[in-house]
């Protein structure tokens, strides 16, 4: 682990659980399959059905690895983010001619990013910062190694698809996923703005996916005004449309990402961390599945509470029971069995 600070004071957070950032329909997920007993057993078994040696050679032949003498400055954020959030080892970084404004952190043992040029051009220094950490985010947060192994699931899943209603199976585990990897994204922003702590520059960061570099030409006070009319919709069935659009997204909507982020750090839970309130990675095998599960239905409440989709609205009575009934089926289990699953309990 690198021992170089920042190149401008921010705070750093040693021995900070990505519990401390991850959304919580993410982080329960994350709990519940870290608690399961010889899983990790597992996932490095799937994991080696991608040959990740090979991936890494492809991109170290194709593609600009960083270091001290190649991108320095983006050398520099990366290393950066890595000793804020206390990372053990700063993931290799490489840059692919690749007009696409993307990023992606993948790999199992030893994770690293891909940095699209696209992306390099549209953003500035201290946006960029916002990506880098987002990417070490998924990192710390184990996104990478769990993505690749929902992916050889899907694979392998596919190859069901002619049984009796197989496509449909398909198609919902697809939805849920997807599901997951949105909200994982949300928690990697919030992992971004820790890393760069700069919230101006995430939002600067959402404006420009969205529109481009022209910022002269927008407002992050229209944006955020955008983001509410989207939320809000015009009736149940613009409500369901919207449903419909994000179902193949891999990502949330930039105004639903850029209004995300900024109320988590209106709410104070952002102020909480830097002042140093937070979760350790040490207490992470303590974590609560049955609690997270929770907090993940109460934060789906609150949000359906906040949203005015009128589609939302006519919806939310049934999730609502469904949270609670899957609440109750956590608390069954834990109660027969209160084992390492659930500690806390």
């Amino acid at each position: 682990m690198t021992e170089n600070a920042p190149d401008r004071a921010r705070t750093r957070f040693p021995g900070i659980s990505s519990r401390a950032y991850e959304h919580p329909a993410d982080r329960s997920a994350l709990v519940a399959l870290r608690s399961l007993s010889g899983f990790d057993v597992v996932l490095r078994k799937l994991s080696g059905l991608v040959n990740e040696r090979a991936l890494r050679l492809m991109f170290l032949g194709g593609t600009v690895r960083v270091g001290e003498n190649q991108f320095r400055n983006i050398h520099d954020m990366v290393r950066d983010a890595a000793y804020i959030l206390d990372l053990q080892e700063i993931p290799d970084l490489y840059v692919k001619q690749d007009p696409t404004p993307n990023a992606m952190a993948i790999g199992s043992d030893h994770p690293f990013i891909v940095l699209n040029t696209g992306l390099i051009d549209l953003l500035d220094e201290e946006e960029l910062r916002f990506v880098i950490g987002h990417e070490v985010g998924h990192i710390l947060s184990g996104h990478a190694v769990y993505q690749t192994m929902m992916q050889i699931l899907l694979q392998l899943g596919s190859r069901l698809a002619w049984l009796p209603l197989g496509n449909i199976g398909i198609a919902a585990i697809i939805i849920g996923l997807r599901e997951w990897f949105r909200k994982a994204e949300l928690s990697s922003d919030r992992a971004g703005l820790l890393a760069g702590q700069d919230l101006d520059a995430a939002k600067r960061t959402m404006m420009k996916l969205a529109g481009g570099t022209r910022l002269g030409e927008m407002s992050s006070e229209a944006f955020l005004e955008q983001a509410r009319e989207y939320d809000a919709a015009g009736d149940v069935r613009d409500g369901l449309l919207k449903f419909l659009n994000l179902l193949p997204q891999s990502h949330p909507y930039a105004v639903i990402r850029f209004a995300e982020i900024d109320r988590w750090a209106r709410e104070g839970e952002y102020e909480r961390i830097m002042a140093g309130d937070y979760p350790r990675r040490a207490d992470d095998d303590g974590a609560s599945v049955s609690e997270e599960v929770r907090n993940a239905a109460k934060s789906y409440r609150e949000s359906w509470e906040r949203t005015a989709d009128p589609f939302v609205g006519r919806v939310r009575d049934m999730a609502d029971a469904a949270a609670g009934a899957a609440g109750g089926l956590f608390d069954r289990f834990t109660r027969r069995d209160p084992g390492p699953t659930d500690r806390s309990n």
